[in-house]
């Protein structure tokens, strides 16, 4: 047996391995490699989050549009923000979001489900868009995306009481329903004519989708239009059946100018006319008896009018017999105590060379004989039941509104019109109204309609048979009835508060929104006593001159207080400026008419439309394009001979004969213009 004896050559050979004992100076050592484990696992997680957030923001990226969990930006391609929208309505859940193909979707806010997406579209080389969504799967739950303004200048969506041209925004306003009102009324409201689209001078457009109840605020201290959706307190319904979830979808769009994104937008997204409008309606005025016999007119007075029109020589397209020719209101019948021989003075007018049009509107006074007629055959719009008509006020009484959904009110009302035209040889109808305001807060009607503005569109086609000379106030994708929408009316002052310098911005807001054959108000404004600067029925003297000059460069003119009113000087200044219209305008209009047909393009132009880089050219609202090489400086102020002038860059010549040969725009400063005189110049 072998001995084992510690300590020799080779070491020790036992049977028990005894544990080993560390000294105090080998610690330090195990702690330092503890800590590095640590950091290196640290690392490693961190790496981790940094992969999965360049995973997450690669994924919440799309063609130069970024989302985060409150808005998005969208960038043109130069890098810079051209279009920021917040979200109001919740913050989305972003690790509900998925991205596949162009299309990036949500399925949750922090606290509920939603359908949201944005989808990226590139229909040509020089457009971007991204269709957005945002559906609430529960009622009642309002959807309010908050778009910031201040990037650019915006222009569009609605005409206004107080108009200018870029839109001011001044104040706060809740979101409140985007209909069309009577702003004559109600100067808070939303014009007669409106479309949700906005345009902006960095190339960017939004069109909200006809589906949405929307609804429009501001806020001028954050710089945001607050576009919403919402079917609580609204006029706005559901579809019959359908649970009422709000849902807010748009389409924004970014390309590389201002006029050529604007062309792209009225090419996808708005109704074309299908025809011109009489050429005579472009070339001579229309003389109304609103402003001068307001509804004193009678058979004499009338005959008398056109007498004066023949007397002085003037031309005309037609004459318009305004309010009121019926005994009451919703009759289709002369007075015949103010019009005693109706076929007789119609016979008379057209042996003389006049056609009449006929003041028309959608009411029904409760005096009227036509009132139980509609009543029984269920031919108003009704109460929320439907069981019984709905009485309406408006501007001359209490009645009931024809129910333009309904075929068999439609036919009626049509009847009734075609009975004018076939006993009297009547031309054509001005439409008066058609503004949702003046239906009831909640109604129904025989086909039942989610947005009231769809309403203002029924009424529109009733014009169609008469579009050759017909008269529209309102508008609603209606830019396919073919025939002159006209602005509400005007008062006889200066200002922007529906005055004269409110003409241009309305016009060019009007133009933008697809709205092309316009009949600018009455020259000289409605001559109200209580809206009339002065104390004299008549507009004041220098401001029915300048209204006359402005109006002489738009598509047509309309006569109502007769230059014989005034003086000698007045009617020569008239009939200057009708010729010139005649010579001068009218065949350049009537060439852009004809290519409005196809591509939707303005008449009545912005000057950015040929300046498109120029920062000036975008704040302009005193000067207007006539196509691109026409371009019109009126003079708008009181007691002034002369105004500051912007000529774009090119080769210009003016009205005086003088030629401007610029590389770089021009400002001509107190440039001279006399009270007979406005200011044009043409691209040579």
């Amino acid at each position: 047996m072998y001995q084992v004896v510690p300590g020799g050559a080779g070491g020790t050979i036992t049977d028990v391995i005894p544990k080993q004992k560390h000294s105090k100076d080998t610690r330090p050592l195990v702690g330092a490699g503890v800590f590095g484990l640590v950091l290196v696992i640290a690392a490693v997680t961190a790496w981790c989050y940094y992969i999965a957030s360049l995973r997450k923001a690669e994924l919440l990226e799309t063609q130069l549009l970024d989302l985060n969990k409150d808005g998005y930006i969208i960038r043109n391609r130069g890098g810079s923000i051209v279009f920021r929208m917040d979200f109001r309505s919740g913050t989305l859940d972003l690790d509900s979001c998925s991205k596949e193909g162009e299309m990036l979707s949500c399925g949750r806010t922090t606290d509920r489900k939603l359908n949201f997406f944005i989808e990226t579209v590139r229909p040509k080389d020089t457009v971007q868009c991204y269709r957005v969504r945002w559906e609430e799967l529960v009622p009642d739950i309002p959807v309010e995306h908050a778009m910031t303004y201040k990037f650019a200048h915006w222009y569009g969506g609605a005409v206004s009481a107080i108009q200018h041209w870029p839109i001011s925004i001044s104040g706060q306003q809740a979101p409140k329903p985007f209909v069309t009102s009577d702003i004559y009324s109600n100067r808070n409201a939303f014009g007669g004519i409106l479309e949700s689209y906005w345009l902006s001078s960095n190339a960017t457009a939004i069109k909200i989708n006809n589906s949405v109840p929307f609804h429009l605020g501001w806020n001028d201290t954050e710089k945001t239009m607050s576009f919403q959706a919402r079917y609580n307190d609204s006029p706005f319904k559901p579809n019959p059946g359908e649970v009422p979830c709000a849902e807010l979808s748009y389409r924004v769009c970014v390309g590389l100018d201002v006029t050529s994104i604007h062309k792209y937008m009225v090419r996808r997204y708005f109704n074309k006319p299908n025809k011109v409008p009489a050429k005579v309606m472009f070339r001579h005025p229309i003389w109304s008896t609103w402003a001068l016999h307001k509804t004193k007119i009678d058979q004499e007075k009338l005959l008398a009018y056109a007498a004066n029109i023949r007397k002085h020589y003037f031309n005309c397209s037609h004459l318009e017999l305004d309010d009121r020719y019926t005994s009451r209101y919703g009759e289709f019948e002369f007075d015949q105590t103010k019009f005693p021989n109706a076929t007789a003075m119609f016979q008379k007018l057209k042996s003389d060379g006049f056609l009449v049009s006929l003041w028309i509107h959608p009411f029904v006074n409760y005096d009227s004989e036509n009132f139980h007629t509609c009543v029984e055959r269920g031919l108003f719009v009704r109460e929320p039941t439907g069981r019984l008509p709905a009485l309406v006020r408006w501007w001359n009484g209490i009645g009931g509104i024809v129910d333009f959904t309904n075929p068999e009110a439609r036919d009626w009302f049509s009847s009734q019109l075609r009975s004018l035209r076939s006993r009297y040889g009547v031309s054509s109808f001005k439409f008066d109204a058609g503004e949702t305001n003046y239906l009831p807060w909640k109604f129904s009607t025989k086909i039942p309609i989610r947005d009231p503005s769809f309403f203002t569109r029924r009424y529109t086609e009733m014009a169609i048979p008469y579009n050759d000379r017909a008269e529209l106030r309102s508008g609603y994708q209606s830019q396919n009835i073919s025939c002159f929408f006209r602005p509400i009316d005007r008062d006889s002052v200066w200002g922007y508060e529906l005055g004269l310098k409110s003409i241009i911005p309305t016009v060019l807001t009007i133009s933008i929104l697809g709205y092309q054959f316009i009949l600018p108000d009455m020259i000289g404004g409605n001559a109200y006593l209580n809206r009339t600067d002065g104390n004299r029925v008549l507009p004041n003297r220098e401001l029915y001159i300048r209204w006359l000059e402005l109006s002489a460069f738009m598509p047509s003119m309309q006569f109502s207080i007769p230059p014989w009113e005034y003086d000698n000087e007045v009617v020569e200044i008239a009939r200057k400026y009708t010729a010139l219209h005649e010579s001068i305008v009218a065949p350049r209009v009537l060439e852009l008419a004809g290519e409005v047909l196809d591509t939707g393009d303005p008449i009545i132009r912005p000057l950015w439309w040929i300046a498109t880089g120029d920062e000036t050219a975008y704040k302009i609202d005193s000067q207007f394009l006539i196509g691109d090489d026409l371009m019109v400086a009126p003079v708008l102020e009181p007691g002034k001979q002369e105004r500051d002038i912007y000529l774009p860059a090119g080769h210009w010549k003016s009205y005086k004969g003088e030629r401007f040969d610029i590389k770089e725009p021009l400002h001509l400063t107190d440039y001279p213009i006399d009270l007979d005189e406005i200011a044009y110049f043409v691209w040579v």
